[in-house]
């Protein structure tokens, strides 16, 4: 038999559960006010000049803005304050650079928050800084760092920040979690949850927004906690979830209207889950109508996958990749019916893609270029996966990476965000789009990995192409466990990839850029977190979401 010969009576079956939410967004589509009256935009203006005030005041040591720093951005509301926030990190970057850490900053706790808040900002600081720590014999000097629980936990925050050829920070990394694990028992409720969320997953690698609603109960354990940031915090995220909830209205409205449940039945309906992609990617509210847009982008390739995984021949799939790569449903006609709905709304996505950014930039030529590029990899990587599975071939490792880090639909995401935002020059698409960055591809296997580390036993109870685990196996001769160390120690090193990238592009690609690129692996690292696929098994989703986009916080 040949490739794509193969019977309709073969396609395979995957049995995914149905949406945990139906209708329940629905009826915020048309929602005009939203809830948000004048006096409680005025409420959110009063608190907002008076954080401003704290952070431009000569009052507070650098210490105390770092610190205060530390918080707006846990509270996920450092959007606000920007330009007040960089003109107290290059202050704090200046002093680093012509005093190094003075001598009253010798405390752990913030030479590690500095080091991690420079960091993260693009700064390269030399992580030698953290010598003073270690004795004699070069190892950390733990009579006096075990002691301080919170200097522990934050260096094991700024150890997430490292890049290659950074002994000191893997070894702190490998210290401060171990001790951490063993002294979360000996501290207090509030303090030991906050480390035990963050030995699950650290600040660095977690989405802010998501991570938000749980640091405002935290922070206002806190004896010293300023009530001006807090009630801030929780209004301005009240007055979002509005936002959000009419975004995911929105697109379940088109999901109702595209009539994709009798069109596609056998894919995966999973709007509100696949809307925190571009939500972790920029969850602002001048982005509201990238969401939208991506949102739709994201539930149209997971049908794709779900076609590839679940219902299309090899032959129906190369047809549709032909479609695609050229532009032209004629070589579909033949087809099943599904394969002409998922094609019209690529087109439908793209066309609405193309109309926005050209009111936006007057790129649209080229952004088409891209978005069609971008989907032509994304769709050949599938029919590569198909011939793999058909085949039985299980390839190395490093063949699987390979395809994997172009046909995740990570480009054609960032393209997205590239397109409907401020940064559709002809440098940054060319960048995104002529070779895939290597930023791009490490985020792109983050994903990957994480995803299959969590569905691969589901997927391989059906005819199904291997997965990084199994490959994995294969090419090194390794036990099911061995292989789940590796490719955990190889997400490691994306991260490293990241981290490093970030540090030398900062200069000459957009932050928020880059900034959503990290993102798109954040939302991958909670989503996959614990070998679970919160997408896939959207119970497991549905508490964190209820929390996010339905209960509102009481103030």
């Amino acid at each position: 038999m040949s490739l794509g010969a193969a019977s309709v009576d073969e396609r395979p079956c995957a049995n995914f559960g149905p949406s945990n939410w139906q209708d329940t967004f629905l009826h915020y589509a048309d929602s005009q006010s939203l809830g948000v009256n004048e006096s409680m935009k005025e409420e959110v203006q009063i608190y907002k000049e008076k954080v401003k005030m704290y952070l431009s005041s000569n009052d507070n040591n650098i210490i105390q803005k770092l610190s205060l720093i530390d918080s707006i951005q846990r509270l996920s509301i450092s959007y606000h304050f920007e330009r007040e926030i960089d003109e107290i990190l290059v202050q704090a970057h200046n002093d680093f650079i012509n005093n190094g850490f003075a001598t009253e900053d010798h405390d752990l706790h913030f030479i590690a928050l500095r080091f991690r808040l420079l960091r993260q900002k693009g700064y390269y600081i030399s992580s030698d800084i953290f010598n003073k720590f270690k004795n004699k014999k070069g190892e950390f000097n733990e009579p006096t760092i075990v002691q301080d629980a919170k200097g522990i936990w934050s260096l094991y925050e700024a150890a997430q920040l490292r890049v290659y050829g950074e002994d000191i920070l893997e070894e702190a990394h490998e210290f401060t979690y171990n001790k951490l694990k063993s002294i979360t028992n000996q501290l207090n409720p509030s303090l030991a949850d906050q480390i035990n969320q963050s030995l699950e997953q650290p600040l660095h690698k977690a989405v802010l927004r998501m991570r938000a609603r749980s640091y405002m109960s935290f922070y206002e354990e806190d004896p010293l906690h300023d009530k001006v940031i807090l009630n801030f915090a929780k209004l301005n995220f009240d007055m979002l979830q509005k936002w959000y909830k009419k975004e995911i209205g929105i697109t379940t409205k088109w999901w109702r209207n595209s009539e994709f449940g009798t069109k596609v039945p056998y894919a995966r309906e999973r709007i509100v889950e696949l809307y925190f992609w571009p939500f972790a990617m920029n969850s602002e509210l001048k982005y509201t109508t990238f969401r939208v847009v991506t949102t739709k982008v994201n539930q149209w390739m997971t049908i794709v996958d779900d076609t590839s995984d679940a219902y299309g021949t090899i032959q129906e799939l190369e047809l549709l990749t032909l479609a695609i790569q050229r532009w032209d449903i004629s070589y579909i006609a033949s087809l099943p019916e599904c394969f002409k709905t998922i094609f019209n709304a690529i087109l439908e996505v793209t066309d609405e893609i193309i109309e926005l950014s050209s009111a936006r930039n007057g790129e649209s030529n080229l952004v088409l270029q891209c978005v069609k590029q971008a989907l032509s990899h994304y769709v050949q990587g599938y029919v590569v996966e198909a011939k793999w599975c058909y085949e039985s071939y299980v390839p190395t490792y490093d063949e699987y990476k390979t395809n994997a880090a172009s046909n995740l639909g990570y480009q054609m995401l960032a393209i997205t965000f590239i397109a409907l935002g401020e940064f559709a020059t002809k440098e940054t698409l060319h960048w995104i789009s002529n070779n895939i960055p290597l930023i791009l591809q490490a985020s792109s296997l983050v994903a990957r990995l994480t995803n299959d580390l969590a569905s691969h036993k589901f997927e391989q109870q059906r005819k199904h192409v291997a997965s990084s685990v199994e490959c994995c196996m294969k090419q090194y001769s390794f036990s099911e466990e061995e292989a789940h160390a590796f490719i955990k120690m190889d997400i490691n090193n994306c991260w490293k990839d990241m981290n490093e990238e970030y540090l030398k592009l900062i200069e000459y690609i957009p932050r928020p850029v880059l900034d959503c690129i990290v993102n798109m692996a954040r939302i991958c690292e909670f989503i996959y977190a614990n070998s679970e696929d919160k997408v896939t098994n959207c119970a497991l989703f549905k508490d964190h979401i209820v929390a996010l986009l339905l209960d509102p916080v009481v103030v």
